[in-house]
């Protein structure tokens, strides 16, 4: 590694030491549930609901790619995905549980167990969890032809290795992060920039990620992406990005967004926002009507 004045390091004096050691409480926001090791911090057994189909999650971009596709299983007429959705507080250190570590040993959400299995099935990683519903529903969302289906692998992946650059990194250091960094924004900005680019462009000639045809790789590129496109990411992320210019990426954006299942999916495990789009736990179809969080406070 080429040697770095320490004047010229950020915080200034800054020497990197030969062996890196936490000190606790310097995440920033998520300081209290971020730590260098894995495994429970305490004991708590899940919920099982009526369903199959048991979602653990929260209405991040990963969350929602779940609560999205079940709902437009549901919507596609099979009715062996109805499902019960568990919220999960992550700021809460819920995901250290010791049954939600059984299910994710990584204690990340979205975390789903299906009950109709011989013996329960722990699915975890949101592009797993993906994979299987289409899987276990007759390649729902999956496309039958070669070419389509091999674009839908190729997209579904490219999101599970860009979001972190996104999530993980801009959004971090431009929303997160205790103190702005110009080299970290300046370089998380550039790449996801970068990103924006690459879809617009493959938007330019296809209207959905595989083609003609809606499937997975829409499910999961649009609850990152199409949330920045639409301005709803990261506070003023939208503006900062000029998300605005990448015309493609907004017309796919758009479209995605009128699904009612889209809409619905969003809602699952939804704690934030308007109240009325706030639904922490779903365990029925109805629940869309009656148990949001606009009617829950006024009963």
């Amino acid at each position: 590694m080429t040697d770095k004045s320490a004047a010229d390091n950020f915080p200034a004096g800054y020497e990197l030491p030969k062996v890196w050691t936490w000190e606790k409480g310097n995440g920033g926001q998520f300081a209290n549930i971020n730590r260098p090791i894995a495994g429970p911090t305490h004991d708590k057994d899940l919920p099982v609901g009526k369903h199959p189909l048991q979602l653990y999650s929260l209405a991040t971009p990963n969350g929602q790619k779940v609560g999205i596709m079940l709902e437009e299983l549901l919507a596609a007429g099979h009715k062996g995905a109805e499902y019960d959705a568990w919220l999960i507080r992550i700021g809460e250190g819920d995901q250290f549980g010791s049954g939600f570590v059984e299910v994710n040993p990584n204690s990340k959400i979205p975390a789903l167990m299906d009950h109709s299995t011989p013996e329960p099935t722990r699915v975890f990683e949101s592009g797993a969890i993906l994979l299987y519903l289409a899987n276990k529903f007759g390649d729902a969302f999956l496309p039958k032809d070669h070419k389509a289906r091999t674009e839908t692998m190729n997209w579904l992946f490219w999101q599970m290795a860009s979001a972190p650059y996104l999530g993980g990194g801009f959004g971090h250091f431009y929303a997160y992060a205790p103190i702005h960094i110009k080299y970290a924004v300046d370089r998380f900005s550039m790449e996801v920039k970068r990103q924006l680019d690459v879809l617009d462009r493959h938007l330019a000639d296809h209207r959905f990620m595989a083609g003609s045809e809606y499937s997975i790789a829409d499910i999961a590129i649009w609850p990152w992406y199409g949330k920045l496109a639409l301005g709803q990411a990261y506070g003023e992320a939208g503006a900062f990005l000029e998300v605005e210019t990448y015309t493609h990426l907004q017309r796919w954006t758009a479209e995605i967004a009128e699904r009612p299942a889209v809409t619905r999916g969003c809602m699952v495990n939804k704690v934030n926002g308007d109240p009325s789009e706030q639904l922490p736990e779903r365990h029925d179809a109805s629940d869309f009507e009656t148990k949001t969080q606009d009617k829950v406070a006024k009963a």
